[in-house]
């Protein structure tokens, strides 16, 4: 039996962006970095405010459809409860349509505001992480982004199905129940992070509708050893970083609708830096143990680049 809020009651999310696939582990890998929205939700007696600020505050609907809205009503109603008002803040620092994991960040947040007045109302309400990739996974149909968010750190994360195999006879995905899952991995404390964010943005749609249906063995096999080289690179020997981020299922296929994330990914790695795409992209993402070097700074800022250093974060907090 559902339950009702009372009005009153208040939650703040701080939910970090995400990188994912860090070139070869495609829709596994993940890295929470710290660059943070924020949602502050409060019941009330009937209706729905939101207001918006930041990132976004001009493009994203001000209503019942706004992402943040529908992921604070699942996350209640998973807790068995309801409430019937809201008034919603969202705070965006997350560029929108960067490759930076705000659409998993909006989920996140959302869906652990929800559950936080589900447990300021009563603690044994409490979410696990794994229920919350899970909820938060089912809005994008992975879990690499929303994991990091989640979980903070890198992350490992897969997918599951209620049987073996995964396809039907014509060869074609059948809808079986699905399980999102992942683990966190500490990052070797040496690691850095660098994102070089351009002015125009991406759609993940486009991006991942020019990836071919198959590739060739080899590159399957080459990402394959690279995907797990990543995991030592990234936790215990980051002077394998270079080799550990080469990739050839996704980023060639991209390349011709991000010319520029492409030049930069090539200086960078010419110079002896770990750079990949940040998930769809455009965003560049460098990781290292040294200092980014101010030439290449000042080179990217006259390419219109904003270059950030954000550290590598924790997961999504709810007070």
């Amino acid at each position: 039996m559902t339950r009702t809020l009372p009005p009153g009651l208040t939650v703040t999310t701080r939910v970090p962006a995400s990188s994912a696939n860090l070139g070869p582990g495609f829709d596994s890998l993940g890295l929470a970095l710290g660059v943070y929205d924020e949602i502050v939700v409060r019941t009330t007696d009937s209706g729905l405010t939101i207001r918006v600020e930041g990132e976004g505050a001009d493009d994203v609907p001000w209503g019942p459809s706004h992402l943040v809205v529908r992921a604070i009503e699942r996350g209640l109603e998973s807790a068995g409860v309801w409430a019937d008002g809201l008034d919603v803040v969202c705070r965006n620092v997350i560029p929108h349509s960067r490759g930076l994991g705000s659409s998993a960040s909006a989920v996140v947040g959302g869906l652990a505001a929800g559950r936080g007045l589900a447990v300021k109302f009563d603690p044994e309400l409490a979410c696990s992480n794994d229920d919350l990739v899970q909820l938060a996974a089912e809005f994008e149909g992975h879990p690499d982004n929303a994991s990091a968010s989640v979980l903070g750190g890198v992350v490992v994360s897969w997918t599951e199905t209620d049987r073996e195999g995964d396809t039907g006879m014509n060869g074609a995905a059948e809808h079986h129940m699905r399980r999102y899952r992942a683990v966190r991995l500490d990052p070797h404390p040496a690691l850095r992070a660098t994102v070089l964010v351009p002015e125009e943005r991406s759609s993940t749609a486009h991006t991942r509708g020019l990836l071919p249906e198959t590739v060739p063995h080899g590159d399957a096999a080459f990402n394959v050893s690279r995907a797990a080289l990543a995991v030592v690179a990234l936790t215990e020997r980051p002077d394998l970083l270079l080799p550990a981020t080469a990739d050839r299922l996704h980023q060639g296929y991209r390349s011709s609708a991000l010319p520029l994330t492409t030049v930069w990914i090539d200086r960078l790695r010419a110079a002896g830096i770990a750079a990949m795409v940040s998930g769809a992209g455009p965003t560049v993402l460098a990781l290292s143990t040294a200092e980014f070097p101010a030439e290449l700074r000042e080179l990217a800022a006259a390419d219109g680049l904003r270059v950030w250093h954000p550290e590598i974060s924790g997961g999504v907090r709810v007070d």
